[in-house]
């Protein structure tokens, strides 16, 4: 099989003492591609710096609503020029988060603003966060229907939020959470995701799925998501790993 695991944090810090072999266990495991996705200056300059040194890695830069009171035009300009790097293939991780409001609800909306400029400026697609904000999300994704591909990670919408999502054109990625015991609700939006606009995650070092739940996640892992969804689904995990491994190649780019 061929893994994508669309959306993970390689570069946090608790991979530092041995992401090496965290690597090597993803491509034992069938992981092809990893995309190391930035949540602040930071990390996006390490994600850009893995990407260049690693095959299987790829990048996305961006600062996360919860460190939106530090964004500002020096640090647009910074991710300007880390985007621009070939080896980054996303803005992201962008977007809003009205659960936690670690930043000001206007501090996130501007930060995600500028963000989807940037990437309609440098025609990248999105990897957008949300939580308990779809509504305010799906509105400003709109304005950019048609010029930015986007996808919502570790969607955790409804059937309703689902479909309208799908309506403006949006990918559904999903993460550990579909294999949760209670997650009846997630596998219902695992199966009703149309085939060609489903992406696979991690999101590691967090939300590790059954059975590694508790234990710092890795992309690894990604093989139990895959399970997860395939059995909602009804169909092999085999096809559904080519499926969406050639739904990542051509939603970052790639293929």
């Amino acid at each position: 099989m061929r893994l994508a695991d669309t959306h993970a944090h390689l570069s946090d810090e608790s991979f530092d003492a041995d992401r090496d072999a965290v690597l090597r266990r993803a491509q034992a495991a069938g992981v092809a591609l990893t995309v190391d996705v930035g949540a602040d200056l930071a990390s996006s300059e390490k994600a850009t710096a893995l990407a260049a040194s690693c095959e299987m890695v790829r990048a996305a830069v961006g600062v996360h609503p919860h460190d939106a009171s530090s964004f500002g035009e020096g640090e647009l300009a910074v991710l300007r020029e880390l985007a621009g790097n070939p080896r980054v293939v996303a803005i992201g991780e962008i977007g809003l988060d009205f659960y936690r409001d670690v930043s000001p609800r206007q501090r996130q909306r501007d930060a995600f603003e500028v963000q989807l400029a940037l990437a309609g400026e440098l025609r990248k697609p999105v990897l957008v966060h949300c939580r308990d904000a779809y509504a305010e999300v799906l509105e400003s994704l709109h304005r950019w229907q048609g010029r930015i591909r986007g996808v919502l990670h570790c969607f955790s919408g409804t059937e309703q939020t689902l479909f309208q999502a799908l309506d403006q054109g949006l990918s559904i990625s999903l993460a550990g959470p579909v294999t949760y015991p209670r997650a009846e609700r997630t596998r219902e939006i695992a199966r009703l995701v149309p085939a060609e606009r489903l992406l696979v995650e991690t999101d590691c070092p967090y939300l590790a799925p059954v059975p590694k739940r508790g234990k710092r996640n890795e992309p690894a892992y990604l093989t139990h998501v895959l399970d997860a969804i395939a059995q909602a689904r009804g169909v092999r995990a085999e096809d559904l790993a080519e499926t969406t491994f050639e739904n990542a190649e051509g939603f970052f780019g790639l293929s």
